[in-house]
């Protein structure tokens, strides 16, 4: 029997149980997890907006959850490129992505070279956006004078 190599991509910004749970579930279904954390660059064009944490320190808290086996930068926006880059044989996504144009399309996409997509529930109640919504809130606030109360 041939070792399962999965792949687990994701911004990984503003790390929380959403992105644990991700990396824990994905390490039960393979016998070795990459987790691809997506450049600055290509989150800034995917989303709009630079993460908080860079690229390294993002690749240095993932590189020391036990799940993981090894980090690789996601610099290519064609997942199919990192694929021919690293040969996993099971990519994993939160359910979020099920049925959307973008999940089909790397459905079809890795089916044609023999990868199996697997999802896995998404935590909805905690998300790097609701925490960047909650950063942005807090800091929008005046500062409370020295003394004051909170």
């Amino acid at each position: 029997m041939s070792m399962r190599v999965g792949y687990a991509a994701g911004a990984f910004d503003l790390f929380h149980v959403g992105h644990l749970n991700i990396l824990k579930h994905a390490r039960s279904e393979c016998d070795y997890l990459i987790a691809g954390v997506v450049s600055d660059e290509l989150l800034e064009v995917r989303k709009g907006r630079k993460p908080i944490v860079p690229l390294p320190e993002r690749m240095e808290i993932v590189r020391h959850i036990d799940f993981v086996d090894r980090v690789h930068a996601e610099v290519l926006p064609d997942k199919l490129d990192t694929w021919r880059e690293l040969r996993f044989d099971r990519f994993f996504k939160g359910d979020d992505w099920r049925g959307t144009e973008e999940g089909l399309r790397l459905e079809q996409e890795f089916s044609a070279v023999g990868v199996e997509v697997v999802y896995f529930p998404y935590t909805v109640h905690t998300s790097s956006t609701a925490l960047r919504l909650a950063l942005d809130a807090v800091s929008s606030r005046p500062a409370a004078a020295v003394g004051d109360p909170e």
